[in-house]
């Protein structure tokens, strides 16, 4: 991978913006983080999980201690989600940016998936979303304020892809709402876009996505990738920093795909998976639950 790309932007693009990051604890929503603060914008993190809120605010907030704050806040529940938004409205000011990074994803059959894993990643990625664009856009509108949202996506909203169907569908469903929002709140000065990334290496998503030798095959495999290599946390936030900061307030209702020309040159799914027998997605689950097994354990101490 190339060395981190130096940002375009100066030191105090973001300063005087709030902005929420759910799913903020860990992988692109953490990496993002530390670059709006350190270009001066005030940054919350949403999860489940204070513990590893806490963890990933004092990391973040290295260049500016107490510019992060964290709350814990299960997306997928409207009422604590409406909860948690009057809370940070009443305490620390109104938002100006809102960044639905929350997700859940893994690879499986899809005949093999459960009522209860169709719904942890739908619940996340698409109702969580929902819930929290409408919570912040309502307080917008009440308040005559203008506003952002900024929704981390795939490339799998045009294509689909096979044995990640759940995240396929619910960001789609993202994807729908980005376009349509941004035609009902225009007139609010409510702008409303999406980021679809390419691979971007994070410890347990990068797991979940590529547990094994033979599932490698697929929308991670980045020697496909014309760049010739994966995305960075820099990348993106860089695209992140420019969609908030007002930079060009006449963007919205836009998905931008970031991801080295790879959906250009071949889908970047999970296609290739079909050569796998019973016994590699046997392992592939195995391997998946023993990194989630590991996940929790580390986050709870």
């Amino acid at each position: 991978m190339n060395d981190a790309p130096r940002s375009p932007f100066t030191s105090d693009l973001l300063a005087g913006k709030r902005i929420l990051i759910t799913g903020g604890g860990t992988g692109l929503g953490r990496g993002v983080a530390r670059h709006l603060v350190e270009h001066g914008a005030e940054v919350h993190l949403w999860g489940r999980r204070e513990a590893v809120l806490r963890e990933a605010a004092e990391e973040a907030s290295v260049s500016r201690p107490g510019s992060v704050h964290v709350h814990s806040v299960d997306v997928r529940d409207a009422e604590q989600v409406d909860a948690a938004m009057e809370s940070l409205w009443s305490v620390h000011g109104p938002l100006t940016g809102l960044v639905n990074n929350a997700a859940a994803n893994f690879i499986a059959r899809t005949k093999d998936l459960s009522p209860r894993a169709f719904e942890a990643v739908s619940g996340t990625v698409m109702n969580g979303s929902f819930h929290t664009t409408l919570a912040a856009g309502r307080r917008w509108i009440a308040d005559g304020l203008p506003g952002s949202v900024v929704s981390t996506l795939t490339t799998w909203v045009w294509t689909g892809s096979a044995f990640v169907v759940p995240s396929a569908m619910a960001k789609a469903g993202v994807h729908a709402m980005t376009m349509s929002l941004a035609v009902e709140w225009a007139r609010y000065g409510i702008r409303l876009n999406a980021l679809a990334p390419g691979p971007i290496p994070t410890d347990y998503a990068w797991e979940m996505l590529n547990p094994t030798e033979r599932s490698s095959v697929g929308a991670t495999q980045t020697d496909l990738i014309p760049a010739g290599r994966p995305g960075s946390i820099e990348e993106l936030a860089h695209l992140t920093m420019f969609l908030i900061s007002g930079a060009c307030d006449y963007l919205t209702g836009q998905t931008i795909a970031m991801d080295g020309g790879q959906m250009l040159a071949g889908p970047g799914t999970f296609a290739g998976l079909t050569s796998l027998s019973d016994a590699d997605w046997a392992e592939v689950r195995d391997r998946s639950r023993a990194a989630t097994a590991a996940s929790k354990e580390q986050r709870s101490v």
